[in-house]
């Protein structure tokens, strides 16, 4: 029976994170090189490299037209918004809504203040395409919690309750030291 090859890891950069030794190009997924292919075998794709060890997918707004290659890597890694996944996890947001309005705050400005105060070396880096988004960003700084309220918002989503599978070990430097 042939045994499997490992990917060896290498860390990327100085902050301690660890990557695939070979990384996947997704290019040619979304056509910049070739006729672009369907999600369905893009998805395969690259579900396959991840099952084999890759872990570090480079993706590009320039790769094609509808940022399909990023869509792909988003569909593959993250199920947690697809089929019951997304019912079970509405359960969760709801917890969280509920304490946003405690504070009164968005449920996006409650998980930023949550992950501000986990401490002054943690960094949160959201993204945005809209000014409303970024302003509610910026006014997460203002969200106050205590302790308590950081236990309270832990405890409304317990990590085990998530429904849908994420690749952690991408993270899982940070994961250990929680």
């Amino acid at each position: 029976m042939e045994e499997k090859l490992q990917i060896a890891k290498v860390k990327l950069g100085n902050q301690g994170l660890e990557v695939s030794r070979l990384g996947f190009g997704c290019g040619g997924l979304s056509g910049i090189y070739n006729t672009p292919l369907s999600h369905e075998v893009g998805c395969s794709v690259i579900k396959d490299a991840f099952s084999k060890g890759v872990t570090l997918f480079d993706t590009s707004d320039i790769y094609g037209d509808n940022h399909d290659n990023e869509i792909m890597v988003g569909k593959t890694m993250h199920s947690r918004f697809v089929g019951a996944n997304l019912g079970k996890n509405k359960l969760l947001y709801a917890r969280v809504a509920n304490l946003a309005a405690k504070h009164g705050c968005s449920s996006p400005q409650l998980a930023l203040a949550w992950v501000l105060h986990q401490g002054d070396d943690i960094i949160p880096i959201p993204g945005t395409t809209k000014i409303k988004n970024l302003d509610d960003n910026i006014g997460s700084l203002e969200v106050k919690l205590s302790l308590e309220d950081l236990k309270e918002v832990s405890a409304a989503v317990p990590i085990d309750e998530v429904n849908g599978e994420r690749e952690f070990s991408l993270h899982s430097h940070t994961i250990g030291s929680l």
